[in-house]
């Protein structure tokens, strides 16, 4: 089968990194994170992996690894938690990627729908398939015009995994009113760092990769200022991203557990969690 292929320094390499990290994260650390899909996807892609793996394999480019796992595992905890209460929800994956939550959270009841760019959709298609009860959707999330293919009557649950960050504030703030006017009783999850994380994601892995065409703009620094954004938000918590869902203990060595307390506590590392109010 002809492989597909990833252009070098463009947004599609920021999709193929996590991707690479999973698989990474589940060959070193499989009692924590066992993703068998993402090396069946890594195989199917047509890039340099073992450059990108010399820079990934070692002490601290696992850790960036176990990050990027553990964010899947977070966010697919909030997920099915949701799910749990409105067990036929959409499950809405918002820049998903080549991202596979919604395989490790579906009930067979739920619905899913993953929306990206054209290109992206175009490429998740020939790796990642729409399945019976899923979808692929191409959109602009700034244009809203995606929500009315979301059927939230039985519940929606959103997440976002590495998106925000390419917003600007406005366009988030815009975006998340509006989904909270078109879908009550919903919950977005999304993981959102302050601007020294920001600042510290553009000087090592973006400049590392030398993406040109992306920028970031998006930090959390205070979850006060986006309960002031909408009166259709019922609450806005966090968690801890790397020290907030589990224990991660004796599993990894004593500098990853010092790494995950600094990224959670210094440059704030969070799973945010915004419930939208009911009619």
């Amino acid at each position: 089968m002809e492989k597909y292929r990833i252009e070098k320094n463009t947004v599609q390499e920021t999709l193929v990194i996590p991707l690479y990290g999973r698989k990474l994260c589940s060959e070193r650390f499989p009692e924590l994170f066992y993703d068998k899909e993402s090396e069946r996807l890594v195989d199917m892609i047509d890039f340099d992996f073992k450059e990108k793996g010399k820079k990934m394999d070692n002490i601290i480019g696992l850790f960036g690894c176990i990050e990027v796992a553990q964010r899947q595992y977070d966010l697919a905890y909030e997920v099915s938690e949701y799910l749990k209460e409105y067990p036929e929800a959409a499950v809405v994956n918002l820049g998903c990627g080549l991202d596979t939550t919604f395989q490790k959270v579906d009930n067979v009841l739920c619905h899913g729908c993953n929306f990206d760019f054209p290109g992206v959709i175009e490429m998740r298609e020939k790796l990642l398939p729409s399945s019976k009860r899923e979808e692929n959707i191409a959109c602009d999330l700034n244009d809203f015009s995606w929500m009315d293919r979301v059927d939230g009557s039985k519940g929606a649950v959103f997440f976002a995994a590495g998106v925000f960050y390419y917003f600007q504030k406005e366009q988030v703030k815009a975006l998340f009113t509006e989904m909270a006017k078109r879908f009550p009783k919903g919950v977005l999850v999304f993981d959102a760092c302050n601007s020294k994380g920001v600042k510290m994601m553009l000087k090592t892995w973006i400049k590392e990769a030398e993406i040109k065409d992306v920028g970031a703009y998006f930090a959390v620094e205070d979850l006060k200022e986006i309960e002031g954004w909408s009166p259709d938000f019922s609450s806005v918590t966090s968690r801890g991203y790397m020290t907030g869902y589990r224990d991660l203990g004796k599993k990894i060595r004593p500098l990853y557990r010092f790494l995950s307390r600094f990224g959670d506590n210094f440059i704030k590392m969070r799973i945010v969690k915004i419930v939208f109010k009911g009619e």
